[in-house]
């Protein structure tokens, strides 16, 4: 592996670098509470996004105003997914092509900006996006279209370390925000579509040196490293061929593409994996172990502690990628996820015993509900893609019509949990598609699919709803209906707000116990990331990055039709209350 590490680097000044360092795994650990900063995606490696803070609130969140913008400049635009971190002064918020930028806070002025260099043969599946960095030491360190790993320094942006993850041209990407759970760097891989294998990686965060792998298809070898990086087995992967059939795990997919979450309380870090590879499920038979699900890991061995499959056996691309964030719930511990595929998991954090599930959308076609026994869905058998070899000349299997559509009942926007209502916020959009299966061999590098589709609405005034989900009842207390899908994630604060963005170019405020809208604010392109808040001295601050893009435009056809009208962008909106 090909690697820049600066001098200062070297062995005996680890030790003294690590102590020395600006932010410390203890910092991290308390992140979520911490209000002069944003240290991590998720506000708080549990994923919770909520702020403590309430100098901004229901009552005067009507006075929010810009304090200042930035604009991400050059004609790069796309999709902008980024959630910016907030460290000693600076904004560190990554961008399309895989650039990343330090901005200053009151000002507003670039300090620096990174962009890494890249290869004509980059396929990312959905966009050129990045969702952003993660803090350690002095370094900002974040993933690369190409597949790779960046660390710079925060103050000059200068390269402190580099590593090559994968192999790009073999369809691996990372589009991810990487992880520090207890002081390891963690980090997934992107490219389910084209046949890799997912997998998560440790690393130490000050060298880039490995220390473990894990993949997340049934079958394969994990490894560990020692300090002079010496490979040793560290055992398979569930057991080969018990899940999956022939040779079809060695280009399984179920790639780790949304990155993880991590509870101190539990040890455990959290990861959701993709789809399986490929989407002509007949090919495969079987569960195909580890797609479509939930993964805890022990952060310092790399061991599977337990692993939930949200969908067996998946014909619908509905992956099982969405965020895991844990919460406290009668006394216990748990983690909540809003899948793709419709439902709604409370899941026992310790051990991935199901709590409950529930639909957290009106249509869902492909199974009639989760079993709370057994954990496994209740199939509708006739809702599967027909078998291609069975159809006309097998060229085609039998299309059917299913609810949600594969861009998912939730997708990459993450949600939120307040502390002060108990209830998730799930940004949920109401779509199905004509999907059928196509027969398909793999060829490295190449779309991995077996599958044709065709995304529709499914109601003429919405296809994006923000929802306040009750974890413990499974009831809808409220929602927010948007005409475009959304696509942008969530926050929710002390004050009694949720703040989140639509596409059509809106930051929102809502009231977080019922809906009522507050505030608004036109970005002037379509908003697909998540915000954050902050506090410097006695002023709080609220974040959001603007810029149309992501999946729905590249494969959302008929709801893509419907957005074709929104404009890119690429820029930062800092706002703060008026004091007038």
């Amino acid at each position: 592996m090909k690697k820049i590490v600066i001098a200062s680097l070297a062995a005996g000044s680890l030790l003294s670098l690590a102590q020395a360092a600006d932010v410390t795994t203890a910092m991290l650990k308390n992140a979520a509470t911490s209000t002069d900063s944003v240290l991590s995606f998720g506000i708080g490696s549990e994923g919770q996004r909520y702020s403590p803070l309430a100098q901004v609130n229901t009552k005067n969140v009507g006075k929010l105003v810009p304090a200042w913008s930035f604009s991400f400049g050059g004609e790069k635009q796309r999709g902008q997914e980024s959630q910016p971190l907030i460290y000693k002064g600076k904004m560190f918020v990554t961008a399309s092509y895989s650039r990343i930028f330090a901005i200053d806070l009151k000002t507003g002025a670039k300090l620096w900006k990174y962009e890494h260099r890249l290869p004509d043969g980059i396929m990312p599946c959905c966009d050129v996006v990045n969702r952003g960095a993660a803090l350690y030491g002095n370094l900002v360190i974040f993933g690369t279209l190409d597949a790779q790993l960046v660390a710079l320094d925060q103050d000059t942006g200068k390269i402190v370390w580099k590593e090559k993850v994968d192999d790009y041209a073999a369809g691996y990407s990372m589009t991810a925000a990487p992880l520090i759970a207890d002081g390891v760097l963690l980090t997934g891989v992107s490219g389910g579509e084209f046949g890799v294998v997912g997998r998560v990686e440790a690393r130490n965060p000050l060298t880039g040196d490995l220390l473990w792998t894990r993949p997340t298809v049934e079958g394969h070898m994990g490894h560990r490293y020692d300090k002079d990086g010496k490979e040793f087995d560290n055992g398979v992967t569930g057991t080969l061929n018990k899940s999956w059939p022939g040779d079809l795990w060695k280009t399984g997919g179920a790639s780790t593409w949304m990155g993880g979450t991590y509870d101190a309380k539990t040890g455990l870090a959290y990861f959701g994996t993709g789809n399986p590879a490929p989407w002509n499920s007949h090919l495969r038979p079987g569960d195909n172990l580890y797609s479509s699900s939930t993964v805890a890991l022990d952060v310092k061995t790399g061991q599977i502690k337990w692993a939930y499959q949200n969908t067996p056996n998946d014909s619908w691309d509905f992956d099982g990628a969405n965020e895991f964030v844990t919460f406290d719930m009668d006394g216990k511990r748990y983690g909540g996820k809003a899948d793709r595929n419709g439902f709604f998991y409370v899941i026992d954090a310790n051990s991935g015993k199901l709590q409950n599930a529930f639909p957290f959308v009106k249509k869902i076609t492909w199974a009639s509900g989760i079993d709370l026994k057994t954990g496994r869905p209740n199939f509708i058998a006739a809702n599967r893609p027909g078998d291609p070899t069975k159809g006309e000349e097998g060229k085609k299997g039998t299309t059917v019509f299913s609810a949600p559509a594969f861009l998912g009942a939730k997708n990459q926007m993450p949600m939120a949990y307040s502390q002060q209502t108990g209830l998730f916020y799930v940004p949920a959009n109401e779509w199905g598609m004509d999907i059928w299966n196509e027969p398909i061999s793999y060829k490295k590098g190449g779309a991995f699919l077996g599958a044709g589709f065709t995304i529709r609405p499914l109601f003429d005034d919405y296809i994006g709803a923000l929802r306040a989900v009750d974890p413990k009842t499974g009831k809808i207390v409220w929602e927010a209906k948007n005409t475009a899908p959304l696509w942008g994630g969530v926050m929710t604060t002390g004050g009694g707000l949720v703040f989140y963005g639509t596409p059509e170019g809106f930051l929102k405020a809502l009231d977080a116990k019922s809906g009522k809208e507050l505030w608004k604010f036109q970005t002037g392109s379509g908003v697909v990331a998540p915000p954050v808040t902050w506090q410097d001295g006695d002023t709080q601050y609220v974040a959001v990055v603007s810029g149309w893009g992501g999946a729905v435009p590249l494969w959302g056809g008929e709801v893509a039709k419907k957005v074709n009208f929104l404009e890119q962008g690429g820029s930062v909106w800092v706002f703060k209350l008026s004091s007038k």
